[in-house]
């Protein structure tokens, strides 16, 4: 669909309210319910088209800037890669005893989207790649990913058990949605 230069993608499902979602990529998706007419969709593009067009802008720039962007040799890897398994371990231990959580396995590897998830049975697993980001915000993930032992969602009673350890993650979620992708393009 277009509307008014912003070409998008509709996904209908059994959903009660519409989102908007754009991809690395820079594609735009709109998912909505089965049965809202296309007009209504695509009044709520253009209402919305501030906001696409501000954040295309960003994916833009970000494009650019990752021709620039100095990836790791196989020895800095294996250096952090070993130095990741030191850390972020430890981080978990300290953080899940500060939330008094158990937690399982960790597992760290090199994702091309998520920093960090945590499975139902208590199995953590990381993106070695958070070594390359600020300690604070390697701690906001560890913390994040713990909260999930006690909310398996992200409800406001998740945001509120992540806030009681951290009080600023937002600052440091803002940190990572801005500059994780510069991580991951490091990582190769």
């Amino acid at each position: 669909m277009l509307s008014s230069q912003i070409s998008y993608q509709i996904i209908r499902s059994s959903r009660k309210t519409m989102s908007l979602e754009i991809k690395a990529d820079g594609s735009v998706v709109v998912r909505a319910p089965l049965r809202l007419s296309e007009a209504k969709i695509q009044k709520f593009v253009e209402e919305k088209q501030e906001w696409i067009l501000k954040n295309l802008e960003k994916i833009q720039k970000r494009d650019a800037q990752k021709e620039n962007v100095q990836k790791l040799s196989a020895l800095e890897r294996q250096h952090l890669q070993n130095k990741a398994c030191v850390v972020i371990p430890r981080r978990v231990a300290y953080y899940a005893e500060k939330l008094g959580v158990s937690y399982g396995k960790i597992t760290l590897r090199q994702q091309k989207t998520r920093w960090g998830s945590c499975a139902a049975n208590g199995n953590l697993n990381f993106n070695w790649l958070l070594i390359l980001a600020p300690p604070e915000v390697l701690d906001y993930v560890v913390v994040h990913e713990l909260c999930h032992r006690r909310e398996m969602n992200h409800s406001q009673a998740f945001w509120k058990e992540v806030e009681k350890i951290l009080p600023d993650y937002r600052e440091r979620q803002k940190w990572l949605k801005d500059n994780g992708w510069r991580l991951m393009e490091e990582g190769g």
